[in-house]
């Protein structure tokens, strides 16, 4: 609360005394009042306590913390256990109502407002970070795999009659669920091999001849990957736009984790400026630090969002929301710019660190020009004669002595999917000569695991060699 306006007797405290706090207070409440009223994140990131101190006067405007009132509906966003209601800071009403997760809710004016200056919030950091073309953005309260479902069956409505996904393969298993949830189907591009780079990399042609061969009236759309494992490189995305605005299709763009990443950014403004792009996806948790659980979808087309909205069934959790919402106030500006500016300088050293390993044990970092977050190292001198050890074995090793999140993919793997079946899945190929694992330098990595990390990869190696 504010005391400006009370008048506070001299004998429960100073006047002079009462003057300092009250200036403190205000500058508190002057810096809520630009929030609220310019809707832009703030250039330095807020103390805890002033983030907080929002949070509970946002939450007191939803009907479940009047002190007055009578819940008689069926759902009054009633909390049973004071734990969770203070895990939730006391909004229980969610966000969005019935079929729409940005229309209001009479009963959580707090959760509304909080939402809405979040997805400003949110539109204000993808622009700054050079996404400038996007007018308009939502957090969706699923994580990436099902929001990208979300969005295929909202152009289904408008394209009912296409059941066709043209589809740059990816492989992993989210991207690729979500066309068949949407009861979709699919149609994978297979990537163009750069043999001298190792690399890999959109076959733009493959899906031109697709498209003249089933219609542009059987396409749903075409769906392309940016942020992803190397050797595979981030999808031609301006060509693919180009392509998308030429046929009329709609474009679906996966960017999990892109938005830290400027390469990505700046090649996706250029796309919607030169081509088109109908929905941008990228999730909460890699791009901002927060739990599982919500992506950001983006767009220049604020008609295209709106529809997209409508297309959710029921009311939505604002726990992504808070989470999101907090964690903007408390990095600011600066604090994320910082957050890239450390990222970027980490995947320059572990790529370092990567080709000097890789010359030490005479393997390959392939060169994935279009791809500044995964790396790949060849496992060639660890595969040996049919019916040793299993390369796999290394990244086991790896993980029991604490090192996560490193992909090692052998050669013959193959996974069904939904009746599809990937050979060398984890490669984004069918045809692989050679093993290898992968690493990436993501959004709050520090140069310290990196040493950590390689200082056990070294004894997992030799350990690994002298057991062969």
């Amino acid at each position: 609360m504010s005391f400006d306006g009370i008048n506070i007797p001299q004998k429960l405290v100073p006047g002079n005394y009462l003057q300092l706090g009250l200036a403190a207070q205000r500058q508190t409440q002057r810096n809520f009042k630009e929030l609220l009223e310019k809707r832009k994140l703030p250039e330095n990131g807020w103390k805890e306590e002033e983030i907080e101190a929002l949070v509970h006067q946002l939450a007191a405007l939803d009907s479940n913390n009047f002190g007055h009132n009578v819940g008689l509906g069926e759902r009054e966003a009633r909390i049973a256990c004071k734990l969770v209601a203070r895990r939730h800071y006391n909004f229980g009403h969610g966000i969005g109502r019935s079929g729409d997760l940005l229309e209001s809710q009479p009963k959580a004016a707090g959760s509304t407002l909080m939402a809405n200056l979040t997805n400003a919030l949110l539109l204000d950091l993808i622009q700054t970070i050079g996404m400038r073309t996007c007018r308009g953005c939502f957090l969706v309260p699923m994580a990436t795999g099902m929001t990208l479902t979300l969005c295929l069956l909202a152009l289904h409505k408008q394209r009912p009659k296409a059941k066709y996904v043209l589809w740059s393969r990816i492989d992993q298993k989210s991207c690729f669920k979500a066309i068949t949830a949407a009861g979709l189907q699919p149609v994978i591009i297979n990537n163009l091999v750069l043999t001298e780079e190792q690399s890999l990399v959109t076959d733009s042609d493959r899906f031109l001849q697709h498209i003249n061969k089933l219609g542009p009236d059987n396409i749903l759309c075409l769906y392309t990957t940016t942020s992803c494992f190397a050797p595979r490189n981030s999808d031609d995305i301006v060509e693919i736009a180009k392509l998308a605005k030429l046929m009329a299709l709609p474009h679906l763009v996966n960017n999990a984790y892109g938005l830290q990443c400027n390469s990505i950014t700046t090649q996706l403004d250029r796309a919607q400026r030169v081509g088109r792009i109908d929905y941008i996806v990228q999730s909460t948790d890699k791009n901002l630090l927060v739990p599982v659980g919500g992506a950001i979808v983006a767009s220049r087309d604020e008609e295209s969002l709106k529809h997209l909205a409508s297309s959710y069934a029921g009311r939505a959790s604002s726990s992504q929301t808070l989470d999101v919402f907090m964690t903007l106030l408390s990095l600011g500006h600066k604090g994320y710019l910082n957050l890239l500016e450390e990222r970027r300088n980490n995947f320059q050293y572990l790529k370092l660190r990567l080709q000097q390993f890789a010359a030490m044990h005479r393997e390959v970092v392939p060169q994935c020009q279009n791809n500044s977050i995964s790396l790949a190292l060849t496992l060639s001198s660890l595969s040996v004669t049919p019916g040793s050890r299993s390369v796999t074995e290394l990244g086991a090793m790896l993980h029991t002595r604490g090192i996560s999140g490193v992909r090692v993919v052998p050669v013959g793997q193959t996974k069904s999917i939904d009746g599809y079946e990937f050979k060398n899945f984890g490669s984004h190929r069918d045809q692989l000569n050679v093993p290898y694992l992968t690493v990436a330098a993501s959004l709050g990595v520090t140069g310290s695991e990196i040493d950590k990390f390689f200082e056990v990869l070294d004894k997992c190696w030799t350990q690994f060699t002298k057991l062969s």
